[in-house]
């Protein structure tokens, strides 16, 4: 048969066959992003045929109770797809949807520290980034990981696959900007069938492969994004958070996020603004405010993220790091939802180190009144215009501080600014407040030329 003629031999010889396909996009300005476990080995034979850079996107599919390989929905980083239909048919209740989210959302933090080994991920952001995986059934996982990566705005976004079902290349195709699938059988039953040797790919086998393309992206610095981020670790009690920490040439201060309400040092939003900082030459730290078993816990008690104490407990902690770590560099905060009261809290606590804040759609109430007025840093709240609940709590918190404060209200906005132009309004507002408040005036006079 000619189908069985097209049998890939094993998940390198897809690969292989699958790059000849994207010749075109050979170049520094491509970056393969693999699904572990199956998609690394295609992503790793793709990255070594067109020289690009390879690095991995976590998805993990969310299996029904009892029925682990039907799917109900999907995660990624910043992305949660959830098939509301097939959820309705079952009958399963919200909570028992958290309950599986919670346990997948352990697992992909779990891989994302196993797999990377502290290196930071690559940036996306003008790329074209080509998304690999070794075969696609329904596409529910591969939609997931296509979303999240779109939110992280490459030039152009491809997903190249050596096999998938009918099924899910519509599911897939609005989605894309090119679809590149060399086998799509009208009688697919499963990836594995297209493949001699569909042997299941080890995590051993995944950190091999990644760390081989690190030694090979080391030894030229003048790959794209080669060591302009790097992994830290800042203790916190009992506790180890994990962050990225990017410092541009020259840079005069330091922004420190804090994410809240569920997200994370992977949130598309806050890593969107993280760039347009370091474009205007001031360094970020994007850090994890709670353990990966933490995030597990609170995605379904959702208690930990409206700990403000806590939150602002492990704030400060991160700031007397940086303190120590890069004393040159003052020190600003950006905080989102939950994390808008912890930076205010921390901003209190620590009034000689941190220089201003910013807080983007975010709850200052919670912060309480007592703290609001103790607050000294420079503070600009930015908030949507049709966001009007979080409207009027700023409105009220704002009136309650005693330091320099100002609100923006972005039109049309709402909570999590996905309006078209909205975010970049976002990045505008954060860049201009903090070069005016931790960039000295000769400083900001060279930045600006």
């Amino acid at each position: 048969m000619e189908e069985r003629a097209s049998l890939f031999r094993d998940r390198y010889d897809a690969g292989r066959r699958l790059a000849q396909k994207l010749i075109a996009f050979k170049g520094s300005d491509t970056l393969v992003l693999a699904l572990p476990r199956g998609g690394v080995p295609v992503g790793y034979e793709i990255a070594h045929e067109l020289e690009a850079q390879l690095d991995i996107i976590v998805a993990r599919k969310l299996g029904a109770p009892g029925q682990p390989e039907l799917g109900i929905g999907a995660i990624a980083p910043g992305v949660r797809i959830i098939n509301e239909t097939l959820v309705r048919q079952l009958g399963i209740a919200p909570q028992e949807i958290d309950k599986i989210a919670g346990r997948e959302t352990a697992e992909m933090q779990r891989r994302l520290r196993l797999y990377r080994s502290n290196r930071p991920a690559v940036e996306i952001a003008g790329k074209t980034v080509i998304l690999t995986d070794d075969g696609l059934a329904t596409g529910i996982t591969a939609l997931a990981a296509t979303r999240a990566v779109r939110a992280e705005k490459p030039e152009r976004l491809i997903l190249a696959v050596p096999v998938c079902s009918p099924e899910a290349a519509a599911r897939l195709a609005g989605e894309l900007d090119d679809l590149v699938c060399l086998l799509q059988p009208e009688d697919f039953m499963a990836v594995g069938q297209w493949y001699l040797d569909f042997t299941q790919t080890s995590d051993e086998e995944v950190m091999k492969l990644l760390q081989e393309e690190n030694n090979r992206e080391t030894k030229n610095p003048s790959s794209p994004g080669v060591q302009k981020e790097r992994a830290v670790i800042v203790s916190s009690g009992l506790v180890e958070l994990e962050g990225n920490l990017v410092i541009p040439d020259n840079a005069r201060g330091v922004v420190l996020f804090a994410h809240g309400s569920g997200s994370s040092r992977f949130s598309p939003r806050n890593r969107f603004v993280a760039r347009a900082l370091q474009e205007a030459g001031i360094a970020t730290l994007l850090i994890d405010l709670l353990t990966a078993e933490e995030e597990a816990v609170d995605i379904y008690t959702l208690e930990l993220r409206f700990d403000i104490d806590l939150l602002a407990e492990r704030l400060i902690d991160i700031i007397d790091w940086l303190r120590h770590e890069r004393p040159e560099l003052k020190i600003g905060l950006f905080g989102a939802s939950t994390g808008g009261a912890a930076t205010l809290v921390a901003a209190s606590k620590r009034p000689e180190s941190v220089s201003a804040v910013v807080s983007r759609g975010g709850r200052p109430d919670m912060a309480g009144n007592r703290v609001l007025s103790e607050v000294r840093s420079p503070t600009l709240l930015i908030v949507g215009g049709d966001d009007t609940e979080v409207l009027k709590l700023n409105r009220q918190a704002l009136r309650q501080m005693h330091n320099v404060k100002e609100l923006a209200v972005i039109p049309g906005a709402t909570h999590l600014f996905e309006e078209p132009g909205a975010l970049e309004k976002v990045s505008r507002l954060a860049t201009q407040w903090f070069l005016r408040y931790l960039i000295p005036p000769a400083a900001t006079k060279t930045i600006h030329g």
